[in-house]
């Protein structure tokens, strides 16, 4: 499904496809989020810098992506 697509069917008002489509979303930004914070690690960014960016706690920035980021 196309962005798109998804963003209407979390419109939707039938509950079942509605909540596929939050579920899809969410699977969507996850992947999103660990693209970007890989490439901010590669050009030098630290966690406090990431941290801010997310809008979360360093630590919780560096518990949720050092592992995938190898650093």
């Amino acid at each position: 499904m196309e962005v798109t697509e998804l963003a209407e069917a979390a419109a939707d008002r039938d509950p079942a496809v509605g909540l596929e489509a939050v579920s899809a979303l969410r699977a969507l930004l996850e992947e999103l989020e660990a693209v970007h914070v890989s490439n901010a690690r590669a050009q030098g960014w630290s966690w406090e810098q990431i941290a801010g960016a997310l809008g979360v706690r360093r630590q919780s920035a560096h518990r949720k992506h050092a592992r995938r980021t190898g650093r």
